[in-house]
């Protein structure tokens, strides 16, 4: 009857150790492709004074919306936590669209191939990002769904595991990220 009782004592702290070192694998995950968004948003960030000091070459008296633009990278760069980055984020997505479709104003600028690269490496890493947003809100997925499910919830909490937040960009971003490219010829 001794070895039924060790026996079973055994197999439930073997099983709260693998339980409890998952969700330490989850929120790591977690951490690592928040990180990978972190990385996508400083290309971006590095990228934004390129293609505003590009576009006040030929758009000199457009000053509102680069003066737009400038502001919400550095809101965008300040920003704290999941939810504050992603509202920053759909400002400069916001402020970002307002700026390209500026160019289509300016034929001179549209044609220049510093503007064209540049509008290249911009949505390159738009692609790496929307990426890097759809691995982090599936890692969050995933880990919520573990602290949450029984029995880890029972101590979850107590060993500091909570809930976390998605990476929302918000429903208009969502519609532009969304939406395919524009192709002119």
């Amino acid at each position: 009857m001794l070895w039924a009782i060790v026996g079973i004592i055994v197999v439930l702290a073997l099983y709260a150790i693998f339980t409890y070192n998952g969700m330490v694998a989850l929120r790591q995950r977690v951490n690592q492709a928040f990180g990978d968004i972190d990385v996508q948003l400083k290309q971006r960030h590095d990228l934004v004074p390129n293609l505003v000091e590009t576009v006040k070459g030929y758009a000199t008296h457009e000053r509102e919306t680069l003066d737009s633009v400038v502001q919400a990278r550095q809101v965008a760069l300040n920003a704290q936590g999941t939810a504050g980055q992603a509202g920053a984020e759909q400002a400069l997505t916001g402020a970002l669209g307002r700026l390209i479709a500026l160019a289509e104003s300016y034929p001179d600028l549209k044609a220049s191939q510093n503007f064209q690269q540049l509008q290249i490496d911009l949505s390159d890493i738009e692609n790496k990002l929307a990426a890097a947003r759809r691995f982090f809100n599936n890692s969050v997925s995933e880990y919520n769904a573990a602290i949450e499910s029984f029995p880890a919830a029972l101590f979850a909490r107590n060993f500091g595991f909570t809930h976390r937040e998605f990476f929302d960009v918000g429903e208009t971003a969502r519609q532009q990220l969304d939406a395919p490219p524009a192709v002119k010829f």
